[in-house]
């Protein structure tokens, strides 16, 4: 079955309805797979800091600021711990922090330390010993958790679910103490799993690593062929390009090929993308008609956000000329594109 790459563009006029479905049949779903990044803990790791805090406050039975912070010294990924029990992401807890201490932790500071904590366990037993900012606002937030949890969820409105309504939190300190203690009912795992959803946290972490794979596949292949290539950094601007491309092969300053390359699931990140490669393509047809160098446009793109909108595919045929290449397709990049005239020569025998 031949792809919309390996055809001349004529060709791919004549048989665009079937160039779509080609591609579309190529588009994988990435959601199965998660990169770890650096920053992954695994449930081991979860489960001794867990019995560290544990320990520390007598099975939650003395659950003080002092015993939460001697527990932090012993391992600071208990940090992450109490905020699993708190359920409240960093920026969430940094906004409750500022509103009940005055502190002047913000939510950049808070996901900073939520990240830290994971990569140096003994961050805090270094820390305490200093009157430093990371020791005043890790203070202001374990003080503040310890008073929501102890407390617990407030009675709501009909129409409304308070946060701390959930089974270890919703009585205060006996609802924590009630789970540690005791085993939490499955049913009720996957209730608060399916309000949660699972991975959610960790899929926010390492959300800008599931957008280099295809990155990075690219990068791989044009490193072990040899060609020279310049890769943009992220909100980079480069010369009279609204926004920078992915890649200009060999250099921004006389690209012959320009890579647009994503990987999503989300259909209104798909059609973003899209209009950046229209737009490179009018910039393309631009400098022909100007009688200047010009470039080839080559869209490297995944994920079911792309197979959403038979128009935006069929647009992006054509403003390529067929060079839409998937994960499954990768392979043929170079071969099917200018790329090939960047290949360093063989030496002859």
């Amino acid at each position: 079955m031949n792809r919309p790459f390996e055809l001349a563009i004529e060709d791919v006029e004549a048989r665009l309805d079937e160039m779509i479905d080609v591609t579309f049949g190529d588009l994988q779903s990435q959601f199965l797979i998660l990169p770890k990044g650096s920053g992954f803990i695994d449930y081991a790791e979860f489960q001794a800091a867990y019995e560290v805090l544990k320990r520390h406050t007598s099975a939650y039975s003395v659950f003080t600021d002092s015993t939460i912070w001697a527990a932090l010294r012993e391992d600071a990924l208990v940090f992450v711990v109490l905020r699993t029990i708190l359920g409240f992401s960093p920026p969430e807890w940094a906004d409750l922090a500022r509103a009940e201490r005055d502190t002047d932790v913000s939510l950049n500071a808070a996901r900073s330390l939520d990240s830290k904590v994971r990569k140096d366990r003994q961050m805090f037993a270094r820390y305490d010993s200093r009157d430093s900012v990371t020791t005043r606002r890790a203070r202001a937030l374990v003080s503040v958790a310890v008073e929501y949890i102890t407390r617990g969820a407030p009675a709501a409105a009909a129409d409304a679910v308070h946060r701390l309504a959930k089974v270890d939190t919703n009585d205060g300190i006996a609802s924590v103490q009630h789970a540690a203690n005791f085993h939490v009912p499955y049913a009720v795992l996957l209730y608060e799993r399916y309000l949660g959803r699972p991975f959610a946290s960790h899929r926010d972490a390492v959300s800008e690593l599931v957008g280099d794979v295809m990155e990075s596949a690219i990068e791989e292949q044009m490193l072990r062929r040899r060609i020279s290539f310049r890769k943009t950094k992220r909100a980079e601007r480069v010369g009279d390009f609204e926004q920078a491309p992915d890649f200009f092969v060999p250099t921004e300053q006389a690209p012959t090929v320009i890579i647009e390359a994503k990987i999503t699931g989300d259909d209104g990140t798909a059609r973003d993308k899209v209009a950046r490669i229209l737009r490179l393509g009018s910039m393309r047809d631009e400098r022909l008609r100007d009688g200047r160098p010009s470039f080839e446009v080559v869209a490297c793109i995944d994920g079911r956000g792309f197979g959403v909108r038979r128009q935006d595919m069929r647009d992006m045929l054509r403003v390529t000329r067929g060079k839409v290449f998937t994960l499954a397709t990768l392979d043929r990049l170079i071969e099917n594109t200018r790329l090939k005239e960047f290949l360093p020569r063989e030496p002859s025998t």
